[in-house]
């Protein structure tokens, strides 16, 4: 039995990320100087992967971090369901220590199991599992796309590693993320495992 290979990655730095501001689904950010290197330092480590697909959430840090691998010529598309979790009213401002506060209170309620509870004016983490579904399904519908490489952000990420590896939605901070990081899976066609966690040896300097 063939295994599909997937490189799970999440946006490299912007702007908003450096000035601690919450981007989600509803800010369009580009990346900065540091996740253009971040990206470039990506695609020199996995250049050689022949990659068979490429997909983006439709928001433009997602395709910049990848865009190396798309003037390859590697066959792209972009999702809407990959898009980040929609933070409400508090996308596009800074975290105050109030709002920094509301924002761990909605996370313990998440992971108290209360997965249905939207944040003020966005989503909940269930919504963010729904509309995942239908692309994880075309994705996993294609067994000629072998080797995948996926871009997206980090609290989707998340809910998407959950739904992937049959974690309760409650369990999903325990899946850490960094800018520009790698989760490495294996599907067999019943289950997915990881071989590569968090993993950020690409953005580190190589030693001479």
């Amino acid at each position: 039995m063939s295994i599909k290979k997937v490189y799970l990655i999440r946006h490299g730095q912007t702007d908003y990320n450096l000035e601690s501001i919450v981007q989600g689904s509803g800010v369009d950010s580009n990346l900065n100087a540091t996740g253009r290197r971040q990206a470039e330092l990506f695609y020199e480590k996995y250049k050689h992967i022949p990659f068979d697909k490429v997909y983006t959430s439709t928001l433009q840090r997602s395709m910049q971090s990848v865009q190396g691998f798309i003037d390859l010529g590697i066959p792209h598309e972009q999702h809407t369901g990959l898009n980040e979790i929609n933070w409400g009213t508090r996308e596009g401002t800074r975290i105050t220590p109030e709002e920094d506060a509301y924002y761990h209170s909605i996370l313990q309620t998440w992971c108290d199991g209360n997965t249905d509870i939207c944040i003020e004016g966005g989503e909940s983490p269930d919504l963010v599992y729904q509309r995942q579904t239908p692309v994880i399904d075309l994705i996993l519908s294609r067994p000629e796309e072998e080797t995948i490489l996926i871009c997206m952000h980090g609290r989707a990420m998340r809910v998407m590693l959950c739904q992937l590896l049959r974690y309760p939605l409650r369990c999903m901070d325990e899946f850490q993320h960094q800018n520009l990081c790698l989760y490495e899976l294996d599907y067999t066609g019943s289950m997915f495992s990881v071989n590569k966690y968090c993993d950020v040896t690409h953005l580190q300097p190589s030693r001479v």
